[in-house]
């Protein structure tokens, strides 16, 4: 039977990306399609503004959706709720301007997680001298934490995702899959007995408390000041971070399976399978860094600034993205983002 609204198909049936681009539709084209948006205001510099939602039971645990699973505490969801934004800003290569803060609270929440929130917000918020500009709050079956975030960059220095072309190489800031190991590790304590407390703890530090990559921007810039970038962050994988960038620049990428930068504890523990471990480095998610495409001697000297950063393939004509094994010791694998995580 028909609701009366029009299309009744429910939206798991599209897919988060489908879903996305069908709201797109609303949108101005050429201000929607990365990880910000930018607009054209007086003076010499253009506003950013992005926005992220984090909900209990979603994207993180506190008690209240599930009191069996409890994998961050409140001083972790604010430093994740703003370093989350903060990561999109950096995404396009903008400064950080302030935020805003929306929640939607169970009457129930005791008034004391209100301060270790905003306590954890803070102490992100204050190593990149961003301020909190104000918000709104509401009565709400379930914790949650909504962020606008202000940003501004140079008409010359945006990073947008269309901006690929072929031979550019592609770079990753950064290790990815240590985040959903440490999420592993929260979820399930046993996982990784083998590894030294050390490591367990970088592991869940780095789903809890992610650094945004801020501090690249003006690395590159130093290097070039009108080097042509393209980007994004890597939030919903470094697999989905690729295939998006390929798909706004109508182009495609070969990545290297022993370049891709993964955690030394994949290597160190009997709990993770070398399948499973390159699965956790593409489709994990929730590493925040940044996923680079540029001309090669740009990257090189790029990489040889930032700890942990690599090279992991070129853009291509073709356009496919797929994964090439060592030596051509197994067939190129087609990448599939399935195979990430999708609200729908």
């Amino acid at each position: 039977m028909s609701n009366g609204y029009g299309d009744d198909q429910p939206i798991s049936s599209l897919g988060e990306h489908e879903l996305l681009q069908r709201l797109q539709r609303y949108c101005p084209a050429h201000l929607v399609g990365d990880d910000a948006a930018v607009l054209p205001v007086s003076g010499d510099h253009r506003l950013v503004v992005t926005a992220d939602m984090l909900i209990d039971g979603v994207h993180f645990s506190i008690g209240l959706a599930n009191p069996d699973l409890v994998t961050t505490s409140l001083e972790d969801v604010g430093w994740r709720a703003a370093a989350v934004n903060l990561s999109d800003l950096a995404a396009m290569g903008a400064t950080p301007l302030g935020i805003t803060v929306s929640l939607g609270l169970p009457p129930t929440v005791p008034v004391g997680w209100l301060d270790q929130l905003y306590a954890g917000m803070s102490a992100c918020l204050s190593r990149y001298q961003t301020p909190i500009l104000g918000g709104d709050l509401c009565r709400s079956s379930t914790f949650t934490v909504s962020i606008s975030a202000l940003g501004e960059v140079a008409p010359d220095r945006q990073v947008l995702r269309a901006a690929a072309q072929v031979g550019d190489a592609i770079l990753c800031t950064g290790v990815h899959g240590a985040s959903r190991a440490g999420l592993e590790l929260l979820r399930n304590p046993a996982w990784g007995a083998d590894l030294a407390p050390e490591v367990r703890d970088r592991l869940k530090q780095a789903h809890q408390r992610p650094i945004p990559r801020l501090d690249v921007p003006p690395l590159l810039w130093a290097i070039d000041p009108s080097v042509r970038v393209a980007g994004m962050d890597s939030s919903d994988g470094l697999a989905d971070a690729v295939v998006q960038i390929c798909r706004a620049s109508g182009v495609g990428a070969r990545l290297h399976r022993d370049r891709l930068p993964m955690p030394v504890a994949f290597h160190q523990t009997q709990d993770l399978s070398e399948v499973e471990g390159i699965n956790w480095v593409l489709y994990g998610g929730e590493d925040f860094e940044l996923v680079l495409c540029l001309p090669l001697a740009i990257a090189e000297c790029l990489v040889e600034q930032i700890d942990g950063a690599a090279l992991i393939g070129v853009i291509t004509a073709d356009p496919t993205v797929v994964l090439e094994h060592p030596k051509g010791s197994v067939p190129p694998e087609i990448i599939d983002l399935q195979k990430g995580f999708q609200h729908f």
